[in-house]
């Protein structure tokens, strides 16, 4: 019988190829991923989840212990660095990911698709509430892109300019939908 492939997942890919940069520990693995701004890709808002992950990616053989190290009046600090495997996987993953669309299932289709569960009333409401929210984002990431373009290399800004185009078109569908909801063209049964 055949060995399964590892599961792949967005954290695994961002666990993975950290370690691939430098062996390191959760710890800065967390620290690194907020400092990147990388969790705005990456869910990482469960503390465990990194730690959850690295037991997974060790369990695969993508990664394994380099050292285990006590300093002064901290905790016990374990280093990971990837195997073989593990770095082949991640190119692996990373061609896969890049060039096949997979289907994911956000909230917001869904909530479109039973829109008529709410009144025209609360709809307009509740999307000029998610237009102000997404305009607000798009101001944060224009400003993350112009102050990262000051440092960084473009390569290391694309998930953000990816992320900003995403956005920017979901608030102009948002501000078109609130136009037909609000001019009658779009009705409700």
């Amino acid at each position: 019988m055949a060995a399964m492939k590892p599961r792949r997942s967005p954290l695994a890919m961002a666990v993975l190829s950290l370690v691939v940069e430098t062996p390191m520990h959760a710890y800065r693995m967390q620290q690194l991923i907020k400092e990147r701004h990388k969790d705005d890709v990456v869910n990482v808002a469960q503390r465990n989840s990194v730690y959850q992950t690295i037991d997974r990616l060790l369990r695969d053989g993508l990664i394994t212990v380099r050292t285990t190290a006590r300093e002064e009046n901290r905790p016990e600090r374990t280093v990971y660095e990837p195997t073989a495997d593990g770095r082949d996987t991640l190119r692996e993953w990373m061609r896969a990911m890049l060039s096949t669309p997979k289907p994911e299932f956000p909230e917001f289709p869904a909530a479109l698709a039973f829109l008529p569960v709410v009144t025209v009333d609360e709809a307009v409401e509740a999307l000029t509430e998610r237009l102000t929210t997404l305009e607000t984002r798009v101001a944060a990431l224009d400003a993350e892109l112009t102050d990262g373009a000051t440092f960084l290399p473009r390569v290391f800004l694309v998930e953000t300019e990816y992320q900003r185009t995403v956005v920017a078109a979901e608030a102009e569908y948002v501000r078109r939908l609130l136009g037909d909801l609000r001019s009658g063209e779009i009705h409700w049964p």
